[in-house]
């Protein structure tokens, strides 16, 4: 969940490195720091709070003076967010300092170990430990004291690690958390993700798990767990600079917003030949759907929602069992699930920790695997069976918006694949349904001209502790995904029902002049959906409906009615969240919240 940068080359790395930060902070930002290499000794500068208050503490301390240097941005796990908590953690000697993602499980273990070896610990981390430990194998070799070191861990963790008796170099290791290296000319660097190397180079490479990597400003050394010399694949980053800036928007995810309509485009235009889907480089073949048993979707958070409206549509295309799992509750739960079933996981990042341990409990008790990702070459995407890219390009905002779009999308193609595959589509039928998801782009194009009238509802609500959202069918999976960009970036508590079980007890809640956010789409479903929507206004409620042009409901019973374009209801959840997205980031807006960054949460969970 952290965020870790370094710089080994010919310039000043201080400034590299906080550029680098600044880019990660959407991993965390509790506490920040560097570690800089100077002739005599490591300077570390760390505080609590932004990469702006390091920015300012590191200028008040006269800089650092270093070419080679780690960095770190916190999400607070182990310790409260503080200065002595923050990162980088130095060992006894003072000439080791380590950057750590992760957790280790067995730290109060070492940490008792090292304890009565003679070391104090300063801080409540666990990444202190690894400094310490660290210092205790080593014995001159820097490559046999890492490997010897992480011998001892057990969890997750991507590691930086600075010696002052190694001057000029950086080592580094991974386990299930991710770390790239940015390869350069004269310079090369290491981070958690491309953001944070792509102002230096557009070249890079994929640590593996358990591999080490000693990096200085000529050379690249990658290595197995037994040091064997490696000679990795050298990436290309496919996407520009600019596209990870804001673009004269006031926040990245209003930018990204307004990106969708491409994002969608981007990720559905290769697919589609002569109207009909088109996976086969995706590793997606017919026969993967003839047989199918179950189909398992796992997923969290806002990728979990974008699960949800998959489910219904793989079901009603392909007329297979669909099931949409909390990965951290699948992986736990001795899922039913072996060889005649198919595991769908969906992440931005492909790095999510529970994600990707759903996945592997899928693949060892023999599921074939697909992962809809956004992130080439990231751990889901090298791990699944197949792989379906939705090319969104980088998300910088913590709350997702094109990318579960885009998420959206590839699990239309996926449902419209099964159901020819199957036959329980006709030919006629995929053609005509993908040239509905080909008109997508530009429905969003007209959704996006809701925005005025949103600012302005938002303006009139923002005030409001507490918001309920309700749907039947996708339109109750959209609404799931509504309520939580609520609450994510208004910090105004919200939940979603499914409209039929408002009167199983949740109507006890409302009050006079509740928000009540009811999403009517479906046409099947709407007098029923419109019924729930009396019952909540008879008792007070302010009403607000989502629903599409063709409908016009009763003025008496909705006090605000938002028009989405009309479109198949069964891709109605791509149109009525666009909307939903434009509230919630107004009503953050007008509460003051902080938008791309919001309090407690991190873009990428890389750990459990």
């Amino acid at each position: 969940m952290c965020g870790i940068v370094g710089y080994v080359g010919r310039e000043e790395a201080v400034p590299v490195l906080l550029q680098g930060l600044y880019k990660l902070e959407y991993r965390g930002y509790d506490s920040a720091g560097v570690a800089g290499l100077r002739p005599e000794g490591l300077k570390v500068v760390k505080t609590k709070g932004r990469i702006k208050n390091l920015e300012d503490k590191v200028q008040q301390v006269g800089g650092m003076e270093a070419t080679c240097g780690i960095g770190h941005t916190r999400w607070a796990t182990h310790g409260e967010p503080s200065d002595v908590n923050a990162h980088p953690h130095i060992s006894r000697n003072g000439r080791i300092a380590i950057v750590h993602n992760g957790i280790i499980e067995n730290y109060l273990e070492l940490r008792e170990m090292l304890t009565k070896e003679g070391y104090e610990m300063q801080s409540q981390t666990d990444t202190e430990v690894v400094a310490h430990l660290f210092e205790y194998h080593f014995k001159g070799d820097m490559m046999q004291a890492l490997m010897d070191t992480v011998k001892d861990l057990r969890g997750s963790y991507a590691l930086g690690i600075l010696s002052a008796d190694d001057p000029g170099e950086i080592y580094c290791t991974k386990r299930d958390n991710p770390l790239i290296i940015g390869v350069g000319e004269g310079e090369n660097l290491i981070a958690s993700d491309i953001p944070a190397i792509i102002q230096k180079t557009k070249h890079y490479i994929v640590l593996e798990d358990n591999q080490i990597a000693r990096i200085t400003p000529d050379s690249v050394e990658v290595f197995n767990a037994f040091g064997q010399k490696l000679e990795p694949e050298v990436q290309t980053v496919n996407w520009d600079i600019s596209s990870a800036e804001k673009g004269g928007y006031e926040h990245f995810m209003i930018k990204e917003i307004m990106e969708q309509p491409k994002a969608l485009r981007d990720t559905i235009s290769p697919r589609i030949e002569g109207d009909l889907p088109r996976l086969e480089e995706c590793g997606l073949t017919d026969e993967i759907f003839h047989d199918l048993r179950n189909i398992h979707i796992v997923a969290c958070g806002s990728a979990l929602h974008a699960g949800l409206v998959g489910r219904e549509v793989i079901e009603r295309f392909a007329r297979v069992p669909v099931s949409a799992s909390v990965a951290s509750e699948f992986r736990y739960r001795n899922p039913i699930i072996g060889k005649e079933d198919l595991c769908i996981v969906i992440s931005q990042s492909g790095e999510t920790a529970d994600t990707l341990a759903a996945m592997r409990e899928a693949k060892k008790r023999g599921a074939r695997t697909i992962a809809i990702v956004n992130v080439v070459s990231s751990s889901a995407a090298r791990e699944a069976d197949s792989v379906l890219y939705t090319w969104a390009g980088p998300e910088i905002a913590v709350a997702t918006t094109k990318a579960y779009s885009a998420q959206l999308a590839a699990l239309y193609l996926v449902a419209i694949k099964a159901g020819l595959a199957r036959g329980t589509l006709t030919e006629e039928e995929g053609k005509e349904y993908c040239r509905k998801i080909n008109e997508l782009p530009e429905l969003i194009n007209e959704a996006l001209r809701t925005r005025p009238q949103i600012q302005y509802l938002a303006s009139l609500y923002s005030n409001r502790q507490s918001v309920f959202f309700i749907g039947r069918g996708v339109d109750y999976a959209a609404a799931q995904e509504a309520s939580l960009k609520l609450k994510e970036i208004s910090y105004i508590h919200s939940e979603a029902y499914a409209a039929g079980e408002l009167k199983h007890g949740t109507i006890s809640l409302i009050e006079d002049g509740t928000l009540v956010v009811a999403m009517a789409n479906d046409k099947a479903l709407y007098e029923k959906t419109l019924s729930n929507v009396k019952s909540v206004k008879a008792r007070g409620a302010s009403v607000i409906m989502v629903t599409n042009e063709e409908v016009e409901p009763d003025p008496e019973i909705c006090d605000f009615v938002v028009k989405i374009p009309d479109c198949d209801p069964a891709l109605s959840a791509s149109l009525s969240i666009i909307p939903m997205q434009l509230f919630s980031y107004y009503m953050g807006v007008y509460r003051g919240c902080d938008i791309d960054k919001p309090r407690n949460l991190a873009k990428s969970v890389t750990v459990e």
